[in-house]
């Protein structure tokens, strides 16, 4: 997780053209000359760096299925040992522990099948609610990605606007005048692409790695409701 942050931060530094150090300018002066955009744009090169940790932070495998206690669980819940059971569940801050502990409030231990249909029903609910609390800071990846390109468009437009105004004002004869303005046209435009590429590839790298370790989740869920029913298999 720490190298794909930091893979990423590199990646946003390294494409700025440093070289440009020969002709008396650094990293920073070529941000300053990027204009106002550059303040949107730092804000969401920061955002999404946050996101960038948090997502990774919160997709962890230890995070979603209490492996160790999985063997455990499948005993109990075949003696229907329920608040055994739960209280082991609940015990684990994991995605199934929280789930499923809260599932099995609904489980009827007299019944052939302990009532199944209204865990499994429970169960699915509190699942979708834990994937969406998550997803949706992922989702935030995917507004960064789209909008950063548009900041650094609309620094282009208001870049080239200044442009041509100071060329209406001092003539084509003196390109110096307005060469800050078209300047800060092309950083604001580069910025923009430099967060939204990264940004983008980040939101579907953390989707299917979230993807993933839902449909472990589920199988690790099913597999414990079919302990509980009775169910072969």
């Amino acid at each position: 997780m720490r190298c794909a942050v930091a893979s990423c931060f590199f990646f946003l530094v390294s494409t700025f053209p440093l070289h440009a150090q020969e002709d008396g300018q650094n990293l920073w002066s070529m941000i300053a000359e990027g204009g106002w955009a550059m303040w949107p744009l730092g804000a969401c090169s920061l955002a999404m760096l946050t996101l960038i940790f948090h997502g990774y932070r919160e997709t962890v495998r230890r995070k979603f299925i209490p492996q160790a206690d999985l063997s455990p669980l499948t005993s109990m819940l075949q003696a229907r040992q329920l608040e055994e059971a739960a209280a082991v569940l609940q015990a684990r801050d994991t995605m199934l522990g929280r789930s499923l502990g809260k599932a099995l409030g609904k489980a009827k231990p007299g019944q052939a099948d302990a009532g199944k249909a209204k865990v499994e029903a429970l169960l699915v609910d509190t699942l979708e609610a834990e994937e969406a609390g998550i997803s949706r800071w992922i989702n935030y990846l995917n507004v960064i990605a789209a909008t950063a390109p548009m900041i650094g468009l609309l620094g282009t437009v208001s870049g080239m606007i200044g442009a041509f105004q100071t060329m209406e004002r001092v003539g084509m004869g003196q390109p110096q005048a307005f060469a800050g303005s078209i300047g800060e046209a092309l950083i604001t435009t580069a910025t923009g692409l430099i967060i939204g590429i990264p940004a983008m590839v980040f939101y579907f790298s953390l989707k299917n790695r979230l993807a993933a370790l839902m449909t472990e989740t589920v199988q690790a869920a099913t597999d414990l409701l079919d302990a509980l029913a009775g169910d072969e298999g």
